[in-house]
């Protein structure tokens, strides 16, 4: 093959013979043999659109809209309203936390399942017991200086029935909620 270059080279006017890499081409249907350029490398075909990674890499999803323009209620509802009420509700106890969002730590937390309040309730999933949780969650969110918060439910859950004797509890025993309702 480097025979077959050097004399195509020779036979164009004589040049100078110049070192540089050639991948044989051939067709399928064709006994014709041509070259083809060549990376050095040979990776081209293995990087990713925008040429920054291999192939074998995942790609981190990309936002649908980059440019989206983000309010200044967004930005700053974590700072303004900064402590969250969380109500997990099973047919077997009752548990609410209020959370710090930006440190995400839990300031006060109650549930059935706690030694105190076991021994004292009749049943742990009952109304009763959820008043119960939202008054014990009060009491310590007051002893760690909470008196507001704010609650959304989740998809699955409806604002009635026990989750709401939790956070009426909170309310009547001094704990301000926010209810944002969809």
């Amino acid at each position: 093959m480097l025979k077959l270059v050097s004399e195509m080279l020779c036979a164009r006017g004589g040049q100078k013979l110049r070192p540089f890499l050639c991948a044989q081409v051939s067709g399928f249907h064709t006994s014709k043999s041509g070259l083809a350029p060549r990376s050095f490398f040979g990776v081209e075909d293995f990087v990713d659109d925008d040429n920054s990674r291999p192939y074998t890499y995942q790609k981190g999803k990309k936002s649908k809209n980059p440019n989206k323009h983000v309010s200044f209620k967004q930005r700053t509802v974590a700072y303004m309203e900064p402590f969250t009420l969380d109500v997990f509700i099973s047919k077997r106890f009752v548990s609410a936390s209020i959370t710090h969002r930006v440190t995400c730590k839990q300031v006060a937390v109650a549930g059935t399942n706690s030694k105190d309040i076991k021994a004292v309730l009749k049943s742990r999933s009952d109304i009763p017991a959820c008043l119960s949780v939202g008054q014990i969650l009060s009491d310590r969110a007051r002893e760690a200086d909470v008196y507001t918060a704010s609650y959304t439910p989740r998809d699955r859950d409806k604002f009635e029935g026990k989750i709401r004797a939790v956070v009426q509890s909170l309310i009547d025993n001094g704990i301000d909620i926010k209810i944002y309702l969809d």
